[in-house]
């Protein structure tokens, strides 16, 4: 299997490399932060760092530092792929970045337009450029899989005002990518899928409840939901799952939770749990039922 993980060098994206690596994929590992030179996020994690843990788990990682606005960048990676390999089986846009850009519950006449348009840019213009340069390589041999990872399937995204106006146009726009190139990979024998994690313990999310994964749950004293919060690999397995699945066609175009394949694939969290924070959302948290969060593990 020969997979393509934009945006792995932390959080979701890198446990997805490293899950695919554990049934033995070949990863390409690409986005802008490595050792020599950090993304505009600032993060300390690494591409390199990635591809390292996926050859660990099995896998062959190679890094490559691309920026997905780059439109020649992308397409000099997607012939390099198509070089060294002949072929692409999965590919995984989670490219994102944009977590500095935003404010929270801020109307768009409060919010920075250049910080915003850049968010956009980062969290959807880069998911198109990809998929235009990195599709016609997938489409070769039936079979492949596009997953968008996004926050929050349609249905959820659909009735609610989720954050600000700039982070909801990009996290239901990705959910319309995954609808939309589902559609034009059909013909092909291909599928296309929105993936979104539940509420994720990603390193930076950690830092900001000051905890780590060893006592992450003291969280919860500051936000209750993140008692039913997930670890990245949720969502990784989450995707080795449907990378897996030669039924996979079945989920072309929808949008989907790592906790909803979790019960149809029976993979868990690192912990044994399945963590199911969306449902917990709606019936507890907007729904006001009394409820243990451990009841939505």
């Amino acid at each position: 299997m020969i997979a393509l993980v934009a945006g792995p060098a932390r959080g979701a994206g890198g446990c997805i490399a490293v899950e695919l690596a554990a049934v033995g994929a070949t990863v390409y590992c690409t986005g802008s932060t490595t050792r020599e030179r950090r993304s505009e996020m600032d993060r300390p994690e690494t591409m390199e760092e990635t591809a390292e843990l996926v050859t660990k788990a099995g896998g062959t990682g190679i890094p490559v530092r691309v920026d997905h606005l780059d439109p020649d960048q992308v397409k000099a990676l997607v012939e390099r792929i198509d070089r060294e390999q002949g072929r692409l089986d999965v590919l995984v846009n989670d490219v994102w970045g944009a977590d500095h850009l935003w404010n929270w519950d801020t109307p768009v006449w409060e919010q920075d337009p250049e910080k915003g348009l850049r968010l956009l840019r980062l969290g959807v213009h880069t998911h198109l450029i990809t998929s235009h340069h990195a599709l016609p390589l997938l489409i070769r041999n039936k079979g492949g899989l596009v997953v968008e990872v996004t926050d929050g399937t349609w249905e959820f995204n659909a009735s609610r005002y989720r954050e600000n106006i700039y982070y909801d146009l990009a996290k239901m726009s990705v959910n319309r990518l995954a609808f939309t190139q589902a559609h034009e990979l059909r013909p092909h024998g291909c599928a296309a899928v929105a993936l979104t994690p539940g509420f994720l313990r990603s390193e930076a999310m950690l830092e900001h409840f000051g905890v780590t994964e060893d006592n992450w749950r003291d969280g919860a004293a500051r936000e209750p939901s993140f008692a039913v919060s997930e670890t990245p690999a949720y969502a990784g397995r989450a995707v080795a799952a449907l990378a897996g699945d030669p039924d996979r066609m079945r989920w072309s175009g929808k949008s989907v939770t790592s906790g909803e394949l979790a019960k149809v694939y029976g993979f868990t969290d690192v912990d044994g749990s399945r963590p199911d924070v969306w449902r917990y959302i709606e019936e507890v948290v907007e729904g006001g039922k009394q409820a243990d969060p451990e009841d939505y593990r």
